[in-house]
């Protein structure tokens, strides 16, 4: 059988060193706060974004393509490591990740670097006067059409179903080693599985905390259909729940939210949070600004504001609605964000 093959040998590259000063202090930010820098790599526009406070672990690297592709897909290779500021020790190793880049409507495609742990960067070398350097490498790969060869197919490699694996393994109750009390509903799990992947269950079941030899463990102030989606999410990394054209799927958004700040998910959290600023309404913006501003989470806080103070009418609406009496009595503070954006947007 005849293929096409294509050569990616021909590349373009650029690399900037970005500079983190007062590196310490973006522990008490967000986890979608970053420091950006964007420029141009073979005539297409990137933008780079340090996300220091990226997770209970972790500081990450995010390259971001926002321009529109003169091919179908652009590839290219995002590669990072850390610079000693005052130029004694040897870079570290590059961290590398590649990725084919498009723009699907109204959103960006992404790949992503992860530096290592938060608590290893600040006890380095690389740590000097509270100052991190990143050197970022941006490398666009130019596709150059090879002759056409001939290639045997190679055998059908089917797509992954782990999490299906795991669903089943979830909903079978095989093996299980310990049940949740969630609002007179109990649910049979796995304290490996959890542990896993929560930061806050890891401290529970294998820490000094009363857990850690029990089998059974009530869960307080949470609905037992908010902590069924959110065992599901831990064992099958999906949501379901959240993509159903319901009018209660904003609620959930809600409780999944303050679930996943809860127990560290910090992948349920952007999740939530990104479903609640895409469906922000009148009834729901007092409710989800409270929210925000409770678990921190600064890019839905602005989604909010932007949108309660974008006409006066939508205020009025939104200051009758019953989760704005919520809101001033929970977080008064968020009403001075309303107030800043309401001189900047109207005068």
């Amino acid at each position: 059988m005849a293929n096409a093959c294509t050569d990616l040998t021909d590349a373009v590259r650029s690399v900037q060193q970005l500079k983190i000063n007062g590196f310490c202090a973006t522990s008490a930010m967000s986890t979608d706060y970053s420091i950006k820098s964007r420029w141009n790599v073979d005539g297409y526009e990137w933008e780079i974004r340090i996300y220091p406070a990226s997770g209970t672990f972790s500081v990450a690297v995010e390259l971001a393509f926002l321009s529109e592709p003169r091919t179908p897909v652009v590839r290219a290779n995002l590669s990072c490591r850390l610079v000693d500021p005052r130029g004694v020790a040897e870079p570290s190793e590059r961290t590398t990740n590649s990725g084919a880049f498009w723009r699907p409507k109204g959103r960006f495609s992404t790949v992503f670097v992860n530096l290592g742990q938060r608590r290893d960067l600040v006890a380095s070398s690389y740590l000097k006067d509270d100052t991190l350097i990143v050197e970022c490498t941006i490398t666009v790969l130019k596709e150059l059409p090879a002759p056409t060869i001939s290639v045997k197919p190679g055998p059908y490699m089917p797509p992954s179903n782990l999490h299906e694996h795991f669903g089943e393994l979830l909903r079978s109750r095989a093996g299980s080693d310990v049940e949740f009390l969630v609002s007179g509903e109990s649910f049979a799990a796995h304290k490996l599985v959890l542990s896993a992947r929560s930061p806050v269950f890891m401290a529970k079941f294998f820490g000094n905390m009363k857990e850690a030899c029990s089998r059974s463990v009530e869960i307080k102030d949470m609905e037992s259909d908010v902590f069924r989606a959110l065992l599901g999410f831990i064992y099958t990394d999906a949501v379901p729940e959240l993509d159903q054209e319901l009018e209660a799927v904003p609620t959930m958004a809600q409780h999944l939210l303050a679930a996943a700040d809860r127990y560290g998910l910090d992948r349920l959290k952007v999740i939530c949070a990104g479903k609640l600023s895409g469906g922000i309404t009148v009834d729901t913006a007092a409710t989800t600004l409270a929210l925000a501003e409770q678990l921190n989470c600064s890019h839905l806080k602005a989604k909010c504001v932007e949108f309660i103070t974008s006409t006066p009418a939508i205020l009025d609406a939104v200051v009758a609605s019953e989760g704005y009496k919520h809101l001033e009595e929970s977080c008064p503070s968020a009403l001075t964000s309303i107030v800043i954006s309401m001189r900047a947007t109207w005068n």
